[in-house]
């Protein structure tokens, strides 16, 4: 009787640590990808390929710097897709005339997470008109093919993108407002992207620019100390740090520099604490 138990109790022990050793080895929890704290925009699919391709947003698609999440899964087999060439093609058709935007396709043809991250700088809103062309490369199958997506593009308050001329002349310039999106009392994370507008297609980030910041509360008369000017870091970002010293309405002055040359003094974003 006890070589029974002693036998029964060593095969259960080896059944389990298999299945943990599956379990443990298993990629793909049941929440992967994880996209709780993202609003789905909409599911497409190629137009060959057989790739479905669903469309994530940290929040509504307003004009702004608009962070996407692409997923992309076999159509025939539901299986997620993480090694691919994701590409975006954002348009607004006005009738008269068509222009594009600034946009960051992924950085890296594997997915981060499940979810292959980019952004669009829409630099004005629409409720029609706007629509993400999604352009996808499956490695696993040399398969590719287009998603496309119409957008409802709302007007943030305040103004997060302003397309403004150039002081010393040249092309357009496009400025977004990018963080901090919660701000707090005290010393925040300050980011804008700066992008040119070579053409109605077109639209280079620019990475050569200086900018300083000047924050002032206008109800009170007065600014803060401890402010860090942005600097660029890539992709036409460019990150500093920002003071807000108390709650209230504060307005952020900028002034882009290129070389000794003034670009635009004139620009501001406002914040509420």
């Amino acid at each position: 009787m006890k070589t029974s138990f002693k036998t029964l109790f060593v095969g259960l022990t080896l059944v389990g640590a298999i299945l943990n050793g599956c379990k443990e080895d298993d990629p793909q929890p049941d929440n992967y990808p994880n996209t709780d704290n993202l609003e789905l925009v909409g599911t497409a699919y190629t137009d060959v390929g057989g790739i479905q391709v669903k469309l994530w947003a940290e929040g509504l698609v307003e004009a702004q710097y608009t962070r996407f999440f692409v997923e992309l899964r076999d159509s025939a087999t539901n299986a997620l897709l993480e090694d691919a060439h994701v590409e975006l093609a954002p348009m607004m058709d006005m009738g008269m005339m068509q222009h594009s935007a600034p946009f960051e396709n992924p950085t890296s043809v594997l997915a981060v997470g499940g979810l292959f991250p980019c952004a669009v700088v829409f630099q004005m809103p629409g409720d029609m008109g706007w629509t993400l062309d999604v352009h996808v490369h499956n490695h696993a199958n040399d398969a590719e093919g287009e998603a496309s997506f119409t957008l409802s593009v709302a007007n943030p308050s305040p103004t997060r993108t302003m397309v403004v001329t150039p002081e010393n002349g040249g092309d357009p310039l496009v400025i977004s407002y990018v963080q901090p999106t919660s701000p707090v009392v005290g010393i925040n994370d300050f980011e804008i992207t700066l992008h040119s507008k070579a053409s109605m297609m077109s639209f280079p980030s620019v990475d050569t620019y200086t900018v300083t910041i000047e924050p002032e509360m206008p109800s009170m008369g007065h600014g803060s100390p401890n402010n860090v000017n942005p600097t660029f870091t890539s992709r036409g970002h460019y990150v500093g740090k920002v003071n807000f010293t108390m709650t209230g309405l504060w307005r952020i002055n900028l002034t882009i520099m290129n070389g000794a040359e003034v670009v635009y003094s004139t620009a501001s974003f406002d914040v509420t604490l």
